[in-house]
């Protein structure tokens, strides 16, 4: 195949040839394979990778090529042992690949890095937990909000709880998560407009719908398993209207794994009706011409006589806002929509009357939307979109944020935010008899900023590869190395381990597959999916390790070596049982968890509240608001739009989920042999005198001074809008400024990067 040429159907074949390539090259065929059965199951393991729905009655295969991808990931027989340290320097390390980082396997043994060798050599258990208190314990107490506890988005409730409690008795609200660089937009859109910080949808609702409308999302690589849905969906004779810059192949025809006519002849399902690629940045205007349409159309049917357009009924009882809003939109041009949305009016109205004929439907996003200057406005028109006609708080309908790490909602949801308000800081006072901090900590960017100018002088990272997920690479590795403390909860290796503090530990722990042995018996644990249902999971594989221990011994262990002894915190009670830790969080949010125990094996799960699915809105007005778009631009820092000035938007691969690179190919896209390349449109590669195959430059065009560039890009002609490019992450994070972010949320703006090109 041509590089950059499309032409894969998501599933099929290919996916069932992935799936064993990945599980032999893992050395785990057999056993990966009895895994898998296992995998989403209810008295299974919940997946590692995305946090999509787990059915109640789930199919016999309930995995994506994504997940079995990740499963034999991390179930590996390969071991990254004391011996691979003794071979290599960290300076050596430095060198590798992400990919080729974590392919030297699990981690078996605690480790501590040695100037004066540049290795990290082997430490016991209780030495490492000694000498990390020792470290906390001598930051001054004015000093503590220097000190960074960070979530990846994997941890379990349990563990998330315990976490958030350690940093709390510590002495700061410092929890940024990898939510702080994903959906973050959605957590302070929605509650301004429908009063919870999550979506109304759950899969019954995909069994009721007339329509779905997606924006933004990457379903054949980022939430596979969601295919199921839209394909039932489809066969209904359902419509799905997509908006993305580029034609992904989950999102044009889905190939079941799980069907055998379809395995067995060229049958497929053709999952989008309608494909408009939207320019990079240009969402509040294609929205906005959507709710334009509408309005149009509701005017037309009023001079008419005939049945409006807008549901006028629950307009007038349950909304605010909607005068203000249809003015702004009135006053917009046509030709200012088509303008920034690249997308032309008749088909953004066509759209429109897809929209207007279904009765109840559904609004998909997810980064592409949340990831931009504007990302919370974003979210806000995908609000206003869907209450024009009634479809939030009805079966059927609703707004649905895809989130991507497999608990990182379940992680807010207990307490993982530097949001004081967001925290039960008074309950974890009755409860644990101490003073919780009450200042805001710091978020993601803040983090980064906070390393950059010196007042953060320690980093615990509770999972993830925290140093290649966030923007300005180069600017933050530099700045690193300043740190005192860097500690390393982790699976296995990967970049944040090389660059490293003065005193620098990685702490190795059981995966979610493997069992997990406490005094109390075998443990399972809890997780929260993007519905908001909450699924028990219990692990299947031996541990890779004799010495791993479980997130939850790892975070209790620090607290002990860190904390002064508190009897009201039972931390080694919670680790000998888990459902101890369990029954603490049910005390702690007794609305959402009551009955945790009982209820945690619930087939499909336990949901918890959202009140805006049944038409509470536990907003300040008790409504539901529109919100008025005051611009359509993408970033309103950037200069008047310049010839050679490219928007940059980046992508992920279908062998990737966030920072882990399973292998260096893009199936879906055609790419082969790196990932070090741009998609960008033939148009402009005529334009700009560049040519395909070329290697080029990519230097970040912004107003601070700073130099920011990406070099040895190869250039791939591709069916992307005329003006923009798309690059893959985390390659292309260089290039983002780590002030280029949403600007209410501080999502960093990764889906619209003003970049020049130059030959290399």
């Amino acid at each position: 195949m041509k590089h950059g040429e499309q032409g894969h159907a998501a599933g099929g074949w290919g996916s069932v040839k992935e799936v064993s390539n990945a599980l032999l090259h893992e050395h785990v065929l057999v056993e990966g394979s009895k895994l898998l059965l296992h995998q989403n199951k209810t008295d299974g393991f919940a997946c590692v990778s995305c946090a999509w729905a787990k059915p109640a009655n789930p199919h016999p295969f309930e995995f994506c090529e994504s997940g079995a991808k990740a499963t034999a990931w991390e179930v590996t027989s390969k071991r990254c042992a004391p011996d691979f340290f003794a071979r290599h320097t960290v300076s050596e390390l430095l060198d590798w690949s992400d990919c080729a980082l974590e392919s030297a396997g699990r981690l078996t043994t605690p480790l501590r890095w040695d100037a004066a060798s540049d290795r990290y050599v082997p430490v016991d258990w209780e030495t490492a937990f000694a000498e990390i208190g020792r470290e906390l314990r001598a930051v001054p107490a004015a000093q503590r909000k220097g000190v960074v506890f960070y979530a990846s988005g994997r941890a379990s409730l349990e563990t998330s709880y315990m976490y958030q409690l350690l940093a709390r008795m510590y002495g700061n609200n410092n929890l940024p998560d990898s939510s702080n660089m994903c959906h973050e937009s959605t957590s302070v859109a929605l509650p301004k407009t429908i009063g919870v910080p999550i979506g109304t949808v759950s899969l019954d609702d995909f069994e009721q719908t007339d329509c779905i409308f997606f924006f933004g999302q990457n379903v054949g690589t980022n939430s596979p398993r969601m295919l199921h849905q839209l394909q039932e969906a489809r066969r209904r004779g359902v419509p799905i209207i997509t908006f993305n810059p580029l034609k992904e192949a989950g999102l044009l025809n889905f190939s079941n794994p799980q069907s055998p006519l379809e395995m067995l002849t060229p049958a497929e399902t053709t999952i989008s009706t309608q494909y408009l690629q939207v320019r990079a940045g240009g969402d509040i205007g294609a929205l906005l011409g959507l709710c334009k349409a509408l309005i149009e159309a509701d005017d037309a049917a009023q001079a008419a006589g005939i049945a409006r357009v807008l549901d006028v009924d629950f307009l007038a009882e349950h909304t605010a806002g909607l005068d203000a809003f249809v003015a702004e939109v009135r006053a917009t041009s046509w030709q200012h929509i088509e303008a920034e949305s690249g997308l032309a009016q008749a088909d953004l109205a066509a759209a429109a009357a897809t929209y207007a004929a279904a009765d109840k439907v559904i609004g998909i996003y997810g980064m592409g939307l949340t990831q931009h200057r504007h990302g919370v406005l974003n979210v806000q028109m995908v609000s206003n979109f869907l209450l024009l006609r009634g479809n939030i708080g009805k079966p059927g309908a609703g707004i649905c944020p895809v989130r991507g790490h497999s608990n990182v909602q379940g992680q807010r949801t207990v307490g993982i935010t530097e949001k004081p308000e967001l925290a039960p800081l008074d309950k974890l006072k009755e409860l644990y008899h101490f003073e919780p901090p009450r200042d805001k900590g710091l978020n993601t960017v803040e983090a980064c900023e906070g390393v950059l100018d010196g007042s953060v002088s320690a980093f615990i990272g509770l999972g993830g590869n925290f140093l290649r997920a966030i923007p300005d690479t180069v600017r933050m590795e530099a700045a690193w190395s300043r740190l005192r403390l860097t500690v390393q909860v982790s699976t296995k290796l990967n970049r944040s381990h090389l660059v490293h503090g003065a005193v620098a530990y990685i702490l190795p722990c059981l995966g979610r597959i493997e069992i997990d042995r406490q005094a109390g018996g075998e443990q399972a644990v809890a997780v929260e999916d993007s519905t908001g249902c909450m699924h028990g999971s219990k692990g299947r594989a031996e541990p890779a390790g004799e010495l791993l221990r479980s997130e939850a011994a790892i975070v209790a262990g620090l607290a002990r070596a860190t904390l002064d002894a508190n009897p009201a915190v039972p931390w080694q009670d919670w680790v000998d049982d888990y459902s101890r830790v369990r029954d603490a969080i049910a005390r702690t949010f007794p609305d959402i968890f009551h009955d945790f125990n009982q209820r945690m094996w619930t087939p499909g799960g336990f949901r918890r509240p959202v009140p805006a699915a049944h038409r509470q809105w536990k907003t300040p007005n008790g409504k539901a608001n529109f919100i008025v778009p005051k611009t359509m631009e993408a970033d309103p820092d950037q200069a008047a739009p310049q010839a050679d000035v490219l928007r940059l938007f980046t992508v992920r691969s279908d062998s990737q989920f966030n920072t882990t690179v399973y292998n260096e190919d893009d199936r879906f896209r055609g790419i082969k042999g790196g990932r070090k390349v741009l998609l960008m449109n033939a148009g402009d590669l005529a334009r700009l005198g560049l040519a395909e195959d070329q290697l080029v430059q990519a230097h970040a065009v912004t107003s601070d001074g700073i130099a920011r560039s990406v070099d040895g890009l190869r250039l791939v002609a591709y069916d992307v809008p005329a003006g923009c490019v798309a690059g893959y992450y985390p390659e292309c994070n260089p290039l983002m400024a780590l002030s280029h972010h949403a600007l209410e949320s501080k999502v960093p703006a990764a889906k619209s990067i003003a970049i020049r090109l130059t030959p290399a």
